[in-house]
């Protein structure tokens, strides 16, 4: 794959480090920056890498540090649009989370400055403006302004 432009970068930087600074002062769980793999299958292995991720703290317990691919799904994930991206290519991305079990996947749209949340196949919402958005089903007390991401 071609690597993401600067702006895509910066964004994820930004997601990845306030989700960082949230868990590491509430102590929920780790984080995990761009690239990190997760083994949602096997027979054949799907591996994918979001821009961000969270694991809560009683998953990371349970299987403790590895210098493989985290074996699951993240409890939260965060995908940044490349200006590349389709519609359906991102949607199908954050359907693939779902189905592996993870709880929240937000995708955040540089170009329109907008996050959408999906948490299910029927409850995917988009977000612009003013909105904080209210995160804490996926990872424990986090709650942020919609855009911190863009500064």
């Amino acid at each position: 794959m071609v690597p993401p432009g600067a702006e895509h970068g910066r964004v994820a930087a930004t997601v990845a480090g306030l989700l960082f600074v949230h868990t590491r002062e509430t102590e929920t769980g780790i984080t995990f920056a761009a690239e990190t793999g997760f083994l949602l299958a096997r027979d054949p292995d799907t591996v994918r890498a979001p821009d961000a991720a969270f694991v809560a703290s009683d998953r990371a317990e349970a299987v403790g540090r590895t210098e493989r691919y985290w074996p699951g799904a993240p409890d939260f994930v965060a995908e940044v649009i490349s200006p590349g991206d389709t519609f359906a290519d991102v949607e199908a991305k954050a359907l693939d989370w779902l189905t592996a079990g993870t709880k929240l996947v937000l995708v955040i749209d540089p170009a329109r400055r907008t996050a959408t949340t999906y948490r299910g196949p029927d409850d995917v919402q988009v977000h612009a403006g003013d909105t904080r958005l209210d995160l804490s089903d996926a990872v424990p007390g986090w709650r942020v302004a919609l855009a911190d991401f863009f500064r």
